[in-house]
């Protein structure tokens, strides 16, 4: 259930009873359960005329359920290494990493031929290493990378430029022909971070109807 408010965010007992494939009651006593730990919560929404319908929601203890890979820990070692080795310092130790992280992506990537398939393995490497990823379709047709949760997120507080360097690494990965751009962001107050992926248009359109 704690699982379920994480990926999809704020549900009604209803909605999440479907998707587990249980009934509201079971819902609503187990949710009960979960409110007394302190792992949920809850908004009223008055959508229609009638009652208010109660929506659901993960509370900081709740998402503290989940992976953080020593989070805390992280963000200590990187003001040390700051306070050490200054911001130049800092940088060489991200640029490292990004560096890292980019040769591992673009080894799991490179034998894919299409975008989608890239952001596919993308967000599968991605959920491994603790976000909780998935690539889907947009309405109007973009793929976004979703991201449910961030298990750098305290460190990524801290210092700011490991957000940054994930872009880069993200654009890196999946190549020059590609657009990518953060329209959810964690740190900004969203319950996740969000990319869009869109394929540059040649900038001949000409030479694209001639190829």
């Amino acid at each position: 259930m704690l699982y379920s408010l994480k990926v999809a965010g704020p549900l009604t007992a209803a909605a999440l009873g479907e998707r587990l494939g249980i009934t509201p009651v079971a819902v609503r006593q187990m949710l009960a359960r979960l409110g007394e730990d302190g792992l949920v919560g809850f908004e009223d929404s008055r959508e229609s005329v009638g009652r208010p319908k109660r929506y659901w929601h993960l509370t900081d203890a709740g998402n503290a359920q989940f992976p953080d890979n020593h989070a805390a820990l992280t963000a200590e070692i990187l003001a040390s290494v700051s306070a050490v080795f200054g911001d130049a310092g800092l940088d060489s130790l991200i640029s490292h990493r990004e560096k890292a992280t980019l040769n591992q992506y673009r080894a799991a990537l490179e034998p894919l031929d299409s975008i989608e398939a890239k952001v596919r393995q993308l967000a599968e490497i991605r959920s491994a290493e603790g976000y909780m990823a998935e690539a889907k379709h947009e309405l109007n047709g973009d793929l976004v990378l979703i991201e449910n949760h961030c298990p750098i997120c305290v460190a990524a507080k801290a210092c700011q430029k490991l957000c940054r360097s994930e872009l880069e690494v993200f654009q890196g990965a999946l190549g020059p022909d590609v657009e990518i751009s953060r329209f959810e962001h964690i740190l900004k107050g969203a319950r996740r971070c969000a990319y869009r992926i869109t394929e540059k248009q040649p900038d001949n359109p000409q030479l694209a109807m001639k190829l």
